[in-house]
């Protein structure tokens, strides 16, 4: 218990990484496999799936979001975008992206009517659980991540480069790699504010 306490005590958001990973892609994999097998889902509807892009394949997809972006963003202010993406996102080892498979939400919807209107709610929870497991065993293994969202602008040109199942929704963009800059001190709302007890 202790051990993973302190697990979700450490992970922070890292934007100083480099391309450098202390496990092996096996092992990154390993953290992927791990997390999708085994965090929960309503009515057990395992829809999230996660693509994992290494080496130029990540280049590839951090390219996309400059494009993407430097065709809407005023010149004048891209350049600050540009370097935000390459010195924060582009120049780590790798990045994780979270999907929700929208047939299998679909196939509740029609198998649950009741329910109807909950499960994209509850496909977007599953998403948010493998996201906070997956960044905390990074973590934990001596990796530094980010949690982006550029979909659904980048999704189209993502889809088409990584031959993607049209069915699955883009939801998140995990960039990580080693370390280089240890985030600031992180402030606390004060619990009493935050939970309620009753006995």
């Amino acid at each position: 218990m202790n051990s993973f306490k302190k697990a979700v005590e450490n992970r922070r958001t890292y934007y100083g990484i480099n391309d450098k990973s202390p496990i092996s892609d096996n092992e990154i994999k390993e953290i992927i496999d791990f997390a999708v097998l085994n965090v929960p889902s309503s009515f057990n509807s395992q829809s999230t799936r996660v693509v994992l892009l290494l080496k130029d394949n990540h280049k590839k997809l951090w390219d996309i979001v400059k494009n993407t972006l430097k065709a809407i963003v005023p010149a004048e202010a891209f350049g600050a975008t540009e370097a935000k993406i390459d010195g924060a996102f582009a120049a780590g080892y790798g990045t994780i992206l979270y999907y929700e498979d929208e047939s299998v939400v679909e196939g509740l919807q029609k198998a649950f009517p009741t329910y109807s209107d909950n499960f994209p709610i509850w496909s977007q929870h599953t998403s948010a659980m493998h996201q906070f497991a997956i960044w905390t065993m990074l973590e934990d293994a001596g990796l530094g991540a980010s949690l982006q969202h550029y979909n659904p602008i980048i999704d189209e040109e993502v889809a088409k480069e990584f031959n993607i199942n049209p069915k699955w929704k883009l939801i998140a963009q995990m960039p990580f790699g080693t370390p280089t800059v240890q985030p600031s001190s992180k402030e606390f709302q004060p619990l009493e504010e935050r939970v309620i007890v009753f006995k």
